[in-house]
C-alpha cells in the first residue's frame, strides 16, 4: 500500500533542467504522478519565469507557482565545473530521467552531453524540447510558435486580424507530448532495459495539434481560414445571443438538432433542405444562425440553458475564469487544492485532472523557493562538506535566505 500511495511513478527520478512551461509543466505532472522532481535553476535568476508579472504573491511570481510544484530545487551556475559535477552525478547515479530545453549546443558547452550520460548510463531516458525541428537552433516562443504553426490563422474574427489563444497553448501542446513521449520511454525500458533519447519541438507539436484543420487542408488542398466561434465542420456549433448574454452552443449529429428544432419551436427546420444535414446546415450557417439567434433572443441564458439541457442539447454558459472557479463543477471535482508553501502560505493551485481507483496522483508539495534545497542535494550529490562550503562561497551553487529571499 506504502507504493501505491506514492502513486503510479512511485520510485522514478527526474532531474528536470527545463524552464519557462513546456518542460516544467510535464515535471510537475510527473511529480503529480509520484516522481520525485529535482530542478536544477540559475544560481541567482533561477527559471525565467520567476520574473514573469505582475501578480506577485509574497514575491513569488504567480506563474511560476502555477507551474512548479512537486519539485525540489538547487540553484547551480553551470558555467563553473563544481556544478557541472553535481549534474552530472545526479544523471548517472540518482536520475532515471533527464529533461532540458537549453538552446541546441549549450549542454555540450557545459560538459554536460546528454549522449554522453546516455553512453555511460544506457538505462538513462533523456528529453529534449525544442523550439523547431532538429536542424534549426531558433529559440522557441509560445507567441512565435502560435503564428509560424498556424494556430493564429485560424484563432479570432472571420473578419479580423489573427489571434492567439488566450494560454500559451504552443507550449501546453507540446508539454503534453513531452509527457506522454517520457510515459511511453519509460515503459519501453521495462521492455528492454535500455533508455532512449526523446526530442519534441514546440512548432511540430503545434503543426500535430491542427488535427481537423489540418486534415481537411491536406485532402483538399483548399486554405484554412477563420471562422470566429464557428466551427468549420459543424452547425450549429458557435456563440449564440439570448436576452441578457450569450451562451455556447453544439449540435453534434442530426438527432440533437430534431431536439433544438422542437424546442426553439420550429419543427419544420428538419425537412428545410437548408439545414436537414450537417453538411447542409454548414452551408447555410449563416441562414441558420440568423434563425437560431431570433428565437433565443426572446428568453434569458438561464432559461434557456435549463430547456437546451433538459432537452439533452450541449449547451453551456460563457464564464468568466472568477466564475469558473466559483462554479459547482469546480466545486465537485475537487479541482482547486491549497498547499502550505514557506512564503505565501496558503497556496491554492488547481490539481491536474487524473482520477486513478488505486494510485493517486495529486500535488505532493508547493513551488520550491529557488536554492530551497540546495544543501541537501549537494550532500546527497556525494559533495564533500569542504566542496560545498566552496560551492557556496564562490557562487557556485546559493540557496535562499532565512527571510526567503535569495
Amino acid at each position: 500500500m506504502a507504493r501505491q500511495a506514492e502513486g503510479p511513478l512511485g520510485g522514478v527520478r527526474v532531474l528536470d533542467l527545463s524552464r519557462i512551461l513546456a518542460g516544467p509543466y510535464a515535471t510537475m505532472a510527473l511529480g503529480e504522478l509520484g516522481a520525485r522532481v529535482i530542478k536544477v535553476e540559475h544560481v541567482r535568476e533561477g527559471d525565467d519565469t520567476r520574473t514573469w508579472g505582475p501578480p506577485f504573491v509574497a514575491g513569488e511570481s504567480a506563474y511560476y507557482l502555477g507551474v512548479n510544484r512537486n519539485k525540489e530545487s538547487v540553484a547551480l551556475d553551470l558555467t563553473k565545473p563544481l556544478a557541472q559535477k553535481v549534474v552530472r552525478r545526479l544523471a548517472l547515479d540518482w536520475a532515471d530521467v533527464v529533461v532540458e530545453n537549453f538552446r541546441p549546443g549549450n549542454l555540450e558547452r557545459f560538459d554536460l552531453s546528454l549522449e554522453a550520460m546516455r553512453k555511460a548510463k544506457p538505462a538513462l531516458i533523456t528529453a529534449s524540447v525544442r523550439g523547431y525541428p532538429l536542424g534549426d537552433d531558433r529559440a522557441g516562443y509560445d507567441f512565435v510558435i502560435q503564428g509560424a504553426g498556424g494556430l493564429m490563422s485560424i484563432t479570432g474574427p472571420e473578419d479580423g486580424e489573427p489571434y492567439k489563444v488566450g494560454v500559451a497553448a504552443a507550449d501546453l501542446f507540446t508539454s503534453s507530448f513531452l509527457l506522454s513521449g517520457i510515459l511511453a520511454a519509460l515503459y519501453a525500458r521495462t521492455q528492454t532495459g535500455e533508455g532512449q533519447h526523446l526530442s519534441v519541438s514546440l512548432f511540430e507539436c503545434e503543426v500535430a495539434m491542427l488535427a481537423n484543420v489540418a486534415s481537411s487542408h491536406l485532402l483538399t488542398g483548399q486554405p484554412a481560414r477563420r471562422y470566429g466561434n464557428a466551427h468549420p465542420s459543424m452547425a450549429p456549433y458557435e456563440l449564440f445571443h439570448t436576452q441578457d448574454g450569450p451562451l455556447a452552443l453544439g449540435v453534434g449529429n442530426d438527432r440533437q438538432f430534431r431536439s433544438l428544432a422542437e424546442v426553439l419551436g420550429h419543427p419544420e427546420w428538419v425537412r428545410d433542405e437548408r439545414f436537414a444535414t450537417n453538411p447542409d446546415r454548414v452551408l447555410h450557417r449563416d441562414e441558420l444562425r440568423d434563425a437560431i439567434e431570433g428565437v433565443l433572443e426572446r428568453r434569458g441564458r438561464e432559461e434557456w440553458l435549463g430547456i437546451l439541457t433538459a432537452a439533452g442539447i450541449p449547451c453551456g454558459p460563457v464564464r468568466t475564469v472568477a466564475e469558473v472557479f466559483a462554479s459547482h463543477e469546480v466545486e465537485r471535482a475537487g479541482s482547486v487544492v491549497e498547499l502550505d508553501h514557506p512564503l505565501v502560505g496558503r497556496l491554492k493551485q488547481v490539481r491536474l485532472p487524473w482520477r486513478f481507483t488505486g494510485t493517486p496522483a495529486e500535488p505532493r508539495r508547493p513551488p520550491p523557493l529557488l536554492g530551497q534545497h540546495t544543501l541537501a542535494i549537494l550532500r546527497e550529490a556525494g559533495l564533500s562538506e569542504e566542496e560545498i562550503e566552496r560551492a557556496f562561497a564562490e557562487g557556485v551553487a546559493s540557496e535562499p535566505r532565512p527571510d526567503g529571499a535569495n
